[in-house]
């Protein structure tokens, strides 16, 4: 089913997206108080720290400090895709992002419709489209019956995985990987060697 969506944000606002993983409630990160309306839709708690959507390694690059040497082997090898990257944040992630924490987490989704809004509006929040603590939004119909009039528009896509994507802190010496996704540590060291873990 085609939505209504307009390929554009509205300050304070927010658009339910698919990625390859699950639903997302996309907004402007830089805009604070869009920022805010994510939250308290999410009923999120303030401490819970968004990630940056971002379309392009540069990008990546622009809002991190003190990137390891393999992040460029890293980031052709996976990205877009399921693979969420937590490295040091610079001076340019404001404090509503992070939550203040001196680290932040880079997402390239590689659904078409959503990169696309991406690199138009980005850097973007995309937390999965659900209330803080319930499953990941997976299921359209009930994504729409919670946030359908609180959102500017909404794309439908029956091929998402409803699978989450790995989180792999890389702001230290050594890797963590902080959840397990599609992404396997296999996978991540056979095409980055370089990377060594806890």
């Amino acid at each position: 089913m085609m939505s209504q969506l307009r390929i554009e944000l509205e300050e304070k606002r927010a658009v339910v997206l698919p990625t390859e993983t699950v639903y997302g409630l996309f907004a402007k990160a830089l805009d604070e108080e869009a920022v805010d309306y994510v939250y308290q839709l999410k009923k999120r708690p303030r401490d819970k720290a968004m990630n940056l959507n971002v379309s392009s390694f540069d990008e990546i690059v622009d809002y991190s400090s003190h990137q390891p040497t393999f992040l460029k082997k890293l980031y052709d090898a996976f990205l877009p895709g399921p693979l969420t990257i937590i490295l040091k944040a610079n001076s340019r992630v404001p404090a509503w992002i992070n939550s203040g924490y001196d680290t932040v987490g880079f997402r390239v989704p590689s659904h078409p419709k959503t990169l696309e809004l991406i690199q138009k509006e980005g850097p973007l929040i995309g937390p999965s489209a659900n209330i803080s603590g319930k499953k990941s939004g997976t299921v359209f119909e009930d994504i729409m019956a919670e946030f359908d009039h609180q959102v500017l528009g909404y794309e439908d896509d029956p091929a998402i995985t409803g699978k989450d994507s790995t989180i792999l802190d890389i702001s230290q010496e050594k890797a963590r990987i902080l959840r397990q996704g599609m992404i396997t540590k296999e996978q991540l060291l056979e095409a980055v060697p370089e990377l060594t873990f806890d």
